[in-house]
This record gives structure tokens, C-alpha cells and sequence, in this order.
């Protein structure tokens, strides 16, 4: 079996646990994760001892969402386009970096033959929930809190939160970036079923036996009818503006929102890019974060 370095693969009864391991980064996905996911979740497509897959993350997190702790290029404001570039070439860039690393793994995951389940507690944040709701089902921990906050400094959500939650729900939770916890997000349509953090795994795993006892073949076409219906509705259609809307909004930078951030994370790390960007919005509504 292949050595992973951010992930970890445990088969176990009818299934295999895929466990996203940065836990001292929360679990941001970084590449090397998002491209082990990828390979290990060819490695159980192709096992025909694994039933159904089930995604969770290591330390108590799912995930934050993108890794954003790297150096940042260097901007020329008041525009916010990194020096030496131009506007065309950062907009190709980001609009093909969606394409391939969020919208292609997005509709692999989403046409994968067996089921994914999807096993969230703690944070599970932009990229995170995207991968968390793309699974086709979505069971959370007590402690789970979801959220786009990233479009706080000027980043996309993503359809699927439309998707599952309904127009009215997602848009309020888009366009603000607040966080969600698991009982709301119960409520509008986002996961499944919520249970206590130390039922979490054995929960899901429990839901991978009973879909054991259905014929593998049954099982795949039964997926296909919900996913292939879902994107003769207009999913994919959906989803593929996305990638082309996300590249606007990653451009979507003014000096007095996003320079004064650049300048925290400069001083302080990225600490301090969060606190100056989730300030203005404290107490969130739900979570952790919430006003006692």
C-alpha cells in the first residue's frame, strides 16, 4: 500500500475510513492533500472489498478549508494585483485553478460509484464544506461548524450551498461568511443527521454495513439516478459558472478592505490576517464563536 503524508487510510468493516491528517494546520488543504485525497479515493474505487467510503478529519477538526498560510505575492494597489502581473493573467490563473482543483474534483467526488459519507466535527470551513457537502451523505459530530468566511476577503462560495440549503439559507450565510453549527445546519438541509462526537465514526460506519447488504451494482445505479438527475437539473451547468465567477471574486480587491489585511498578515501572521478580517463580524450568529 502506498505511504501517504496527509492522509490516512484504514479499511474496516465494508469500507474504509480517509482521514485528512494536518491536524497541527487544522487540516487546511494544502496540494499534497487535496492530491492524496485524489489517489486514495482511485485506490477504494478500485477495491471491491471497500462498499463505501467515509471522510473525516484527524485533531477534532474536518478542515478550515484552503491553506492560506503561505506567503502572499507581493500587490500593486489600488488595484491588488500582484507586481509584474496583469489583471488577464491573474483572472486565467485563478479561473484554471477552479476548474481543475475545485470543479473537477468536485463532479469526480459527486459521480464516484460508491457512496461517500461524510463524517464532520469541529471547524469545516469554505473548501472543507464544499467537500463535506459534495459527499453524498453528510453526517455531523455535536461540536461540527460549518462556514464560507473566506468571502470575507474576497473569495466565492459555492453552489452547493444552494443546492442543499435553498436559495433563502444560503444566501444568508454567503454573503456574510457567518459560521453555522450543526443543529442549523440540521435545519436548512446541509447534513444528514447529527450525533454525539463519540458516535460519530462508529455512526457512519454503522450506515456502511447497511449499504453493504445491497448489491454493489444496485447501490451504483441508485447513486447515478440521484447525481446524473441532479445534474440534468442544472447542477453541472451550476457549478461550471462557478468556477468561472470564482476567478471575479478572488479579484474583487479594494484597497480599504483588503490592504489593511495584507498589512495585518504582514505584521502578525496569519493570526493576525483572521482576527482583522473576522473582527467586524463578532459574535457570530452560531458555534464557538457565538455570544454566550
Amino acid at each position: 500500500m502506498a505511504e501517504y503524508q496527509t492522509i490516512l487510510y484504514q479499511k474496516q468493516r465494508n469500507g474504509v475510513l480517509i482521514t485528512l491528517n494536518r491536524p497541527n494546520a487544522l487540516n487546511a488543504m494544502n496540494q499534497d492533500l487535496m492530491t492524496e485525497l485524489d489517489q486514495v479515493l482511485a485506490q477504494a474505487e478500485n477495491d471491491p472489498e471497500i462498499r463505501a467510503v467515509v471522510i473525516t478529519g484527524a485533531g477534532g477538526a474536518f478542515s478550515v478549508g484552503e491553506d492560506i498560510s503561505g506567503d502572499d505575492a507581493e500587490t500593486a494597489w489600488p488595484y491588488g494585483i500582484p507586481a509584474g502581473s496583469s489583471l488577464n493573467a491573474t483572472y486565467n490563473k485563478f479561473r484554471d485553478s477552479d476548474r481543475k482543483d475545485i470543479l473537477g474534483r468536485q463532479l469526480y467526488r459527486w459521480q464516484y460509484p460508491k457512496p461517500i459519507i461524510g463524517a464532520v466535527s469541529g471547524w469545516c470551513f469554505g473548501a472543507a464544506s464544499w467537500l463535506a457537502l459534495t459527499c453524498h451523505i453528510t453526517i455531523a459530530a455535536q461540536d461540527a461548524v460549518f462556514g464560507q468566511p473566506q468571502v470575507r476577503h474576497g473569495a466565492n462560495s459555492d453552489f452547493i450551498w444552494v443546492a442543499l440549503a435553498g436559495f433563502k439559507n444560503a444566501l444568508r450565510y454567503a454573503l456574510t461568511g457567518d459560521h453555522i453549527d450543526a443543529k442549523e445546519a440540521l435545519r436548512i438541509g446541509l447534513v444528514n443527521q447529527v450525533v454525539g462526537n463519540d458516535k460519530l465514526l462508529d455512526e457512519c460506519f454503522a450506515l456502511v454495513e447497511r449499504i453493504a447488504h445491497v448489491p454493489p451494482e444496485t447501490v451504483k445505479i441508485n447513486l447515478h439516478i440521484s447525481t446524473l438527475g441532479m445534474e440534468m437539473m442544472g447542477l453541472r451547468k451550476a457549478w461550471t459558472l462557478n468556477a468561472e465567477l470564482a476567478a471575479m471574486a478572488r479579484l474583487t480587491k479594494r484597497e480599504e478592505f483588503n490592504k489593511r489585511l495584507e498589512d495585518a498578515k504582514k505584521k502578525g501572521g496569519l493570526a493576525a490576517f483572521l482576527q482583522e478580517r473576522d473582527a467586524p463580524f463578532q459574535p457570530e450568529p452560531f458555534g464557538p464563536k457565538a455570544k454566550k
